[in-house]
């Protein structure tokens, strides 16, 4: 990816939880913003997003009206008997979301996820591509 952070960028969310009684208690969680590259040419917009230690099992890609969301719980495990002295990354949540086009084919969408990175194909409606027109001569 060419994003030159070193650190996934950080984003606080509300998540209710249950408590006795059926009270709702407000806690705030800490999600990682993965990087993101976005790419578009004529038929459409590729979309790839740096989610390491997510599987497909533990990725959550939805598409609501024009909105895109994309969300992973990564899973770090360690080796049989050991436990970490020191974490550097303690959330392993990932969260992002992208307003999309109208010119944009929903229904179309391919995603692919290999080594942690996560390719999304966002093709254009067929209207919306370019065509050539043929000429005739008379």
């Amino acid at each position: 990816m060419s994003d030159t952070k070193n650190v996934a960028q950080r984003e606080t969310k509300d998540v209710s939880q249950q408590q006795a009684g059926g009270q709702l208690a407000r806690e705030p969680r800490e999600v990682l913003l993965p990087p993101v590259d976005v790419y578009e040419d004529e038929t459409g917009i590729t979309l790839i997003a740096d989610l390491p230690g997510v599987t497909n099992e533990r990725l959550n890609l939805q598409v609501d009206k024009d909105t895109l969301l994309i969300e992973g719980e990564a899973a770090l495990d360690l080796p049989e008997g050991m436990q970490a002295l020191y974490a550097e990354v303690r959330n392993t949540s990932y969260r992002r979301s992208f307003a999309l086009s109208s010119e944009l084919d929903t229904d179309a969408i391919q995603a692919n996820l290999k080594d942690g990175v996560l390719t999304l194909r966002l093709p254009k409606k067929e209207a919306h591509q370019p065509r050539k027109i043929q000429v005739q001569t008379s």
